[in-house]
């Protein structure tokens, strides 16, 4: 069974900087490539990072230079550092298998960013 568990968002002011984390199930962890989506209100889910199980990286061309995305293998667990955080940032943040996503969302977490 696929678990996956966000946390870490919360409400920041521009220019300010969140960490969220994702603690993914074994089975998922192992055997995927992990990435991190984002879903702003009205707007379709994309694919926002995702980092292989050897620590190869992609990013969105909006959040390159701005986001950091970091796995620890031991702990099944993939890490975003968000910094420089824009109002356009605003979403919900998910995190899954990437870049095809399992059938299988966590609840995810809220990035509010606003004065």
């Amino acid at each position: 069974q696929v678990q996956l568990v966000e946390s870490g968002g919360g409400l920041v002011q521009p220019g300010g900087s969140l960490r969220l984390s994702c603690a993914a199930s074994g089975s998922i962890f192992s055997i995927y490539a992990m990435g991190w989506y984002r879903q702003a209100p009205g707007k379709q889910r994309e694919l926002v990072a995702a980092i292989t199980s050897g620590g190869s990286t992609y990013y969105t061309d909006s959040v390159k230079g701005r986001f950091t995305i970091s796995r620890d293998n031991a702990k099944n667990t993939v890490y975003l550092q968000m910094n420089s955080l824009k109002p356009e940032d605003t979403a919900v943040y998910y995190c899954n298998a990437a870049p095809g996503a399992l059938d299988a969302w966590g609840q995810g977490t809220l990035v509010t960013v606003s004065s």
